[in-house]
């Protein structure tokens, strides 16, 4: 085989591993914790691209799911994907759970994706100053706290069935409500802010499984007031989108009839929200 020169290797392995379905990176913040993406290959000529963040559920394995289920949205929407990978048992005690509330022992997984999102501009010559996010199941818990932490950081937000909502009460504490947000965080929810965000939920009308969402008294999660949403997934998303609406956040609902928890089959109405609202934003 004929030995490539150093300035080809180098950019065939870019082409390689940096663009299209790239490699997993580990974070530079906090290399316990890593991200793939899928990055348009005219991005290497210098083509400016907009950036979803999608979030896994608690398998991680919907990471790479979403990663190829946005690739062909990416490239015909100038949109990279970036997915982070939150591991199980990163702390080594087992936990499943702990990025679904943003913060885990030493861990913030909201200022981690911040960082990778940085990191990942810097890297691929682009501004990511505001980005979308969308998630699933686990990942639609991550992507409604992210919303409500940092809505100044999103030009859209889809939210996918997660189990267990906050909702927007200043009577409880985190995670059922937002009274002690800004003791817990160090940032005050800005309800202006968030009235900002075009924001997409969306659930299976057949998805209504409960034996994985509700809280009992000794669960890790539980606290009171955390089954108050609704009984399974579509009510609590309903609660959500209610208590939303009346903090003045414009938000589409889809319940997609016959789905059940299946994140591939509600792919389409994320693409579709995300497209509108790109052209929207590009009109401008």
């Amino acid at each position: 085989m004929q030995e490539l020169g150093s300035g080809e290797a180098i950019a065939r392995a870019q082409a390689v591993y940096d663009y299209g379905q790239t490699a997993i990176f580990a974070s530079s913040v906090d290399p316990r914790l890593h991200m793939v993406l899928y990055v348009p290959p005219t991005a290497a000529d210098g083509r400016k691209l907009d950036l979803l963040v999608a979030v896994h559920g608690t398998g991680r394995t919907s990471a790479i799911d979403f990663r190829d289920g946005f690739a062909e949205f990416g490239l015909y929407n100038d949109c990279a994907i970036l997915c982070p990978i939150f591991p199980v048992n990163v702390l080594g005690d087992g936990a499943r759970s702990g990025y679904k509330f943003l913060q885990e022992g030493d861990i913030r997984y909201d200022q981690v994706v911040l960082s990778m999102v940085e990191e990942m501009a810097q890297k691929y010559h682009q501004d990511w100053s505001l980005f979308a996010m969308f998630g699933f199941s686990g990942g639609g818990h991550f992507t409604h706290r992210f919303a409500i932490l940092h809505p100044e950081k999103l030009w859209a937000a889809s939210i996918g069935a997660p189990g267990s909502v906050t909702l927007l009460d200043p009577t409880r504490d985190w995670w059922v409500g937002v009274r002690d947000l800004e003791q817990r965080f160090g940032k005050a929810f800005q309800p202006d802010e968030l009235a900002k965000v075009p924001v997409h939920m969306v659930v299976g009308d057949a998805d209504l499984e409960t034996w994985e969402i509700t809280h009992k008294p000794g669960g890790r999660y539980y606290m009171e007031g955390a089954n108050d949403a609704g009984i399974n997934r579509p009510a609590r998303l309903e609660a959500l989108a209610k208590s939303f609406r009346e903090a003045g956040v414009k938000v589409t609902f889809d319940r997609v009839p016959g789905v059940s928890h299946d994140r591939i089959k509600v792919l389409g109405h994320v693409k579709s929200f995300l497209s509108k609202v790109l052209q929207e934003r590009r009109s401008k």
